[in-house]
């Protein structure tokens, strides 16, 4: 797979080939086989896919409405805010091994950010949140603009 063909971000939907998807982290490649669509059955989570034309996968991120608890978050967030502070989670964000390096990341979390402001205007929020999961997935964040917990090191925010 490369980026050689057209993409577009979708919904995901069961029309759609993840089953050679493979990231490098087995728990987010078997998330997205075997548990994306039922958490979407149950409105657990909704799950966005970079999918070539044909249905194959490329990139994905889950995106839920959660609350932080004050002491987690970071000054700017927590000020002047509500407790628990009303945010959202990036639940699982992942790209192909083949596709790596190419923006893919970048655009998943685009996509999630421009979700989640429109979803603001309906229901409060005051950040995105993300549970990296390792150190070079919580340094991918940090470059996009997250900032660190002061409690939990892999727990990444920014404002929305």
């Amino acid at each position: 797979m490369s980026l050689h063909e057209p993409v577009t971000m979708q919904l995901l939907t069961a029309t759609h080939a993840c089953g050679q998807f493979s990231c490098g982290h087995t728990i987010l490649d078997r998330w997205l086989q075997q548990r994306a669509l039922s958490n979407q059955a149950t409105g657990a989570s909704r799950t966005y896919v970079i999918a070539t034309a044909r249905g194959v996968v490329i990139g994905y991120y889950s995106l839920a409405p959660t609350a932080l608890d004050a002491p987690l978050a970071t000054g700017p967030i927590r000020r002047n805010a509500p407790s628990p502070i009303p945010t959202f989670l990036l639940g699982r964000l992942a790209v192909d091994f083949s596709c790596a390096g190419k923006g893919v990341g970048l655009a998943l979390i685009n996509d999630a950010l421009a979700r989640v402001q429109v979803a603001g205007g309906i229901v409060g929020r005051k950040a995105l949140l993300a549970h990296a999961i390792d150190e070079v997935a919580k340094n991918f964040y940090l470059k996009q603009g997250f900032t660190a917990s002061p409690i939990d090191p892999l727990l990444v925010m920014t404002r929305v």
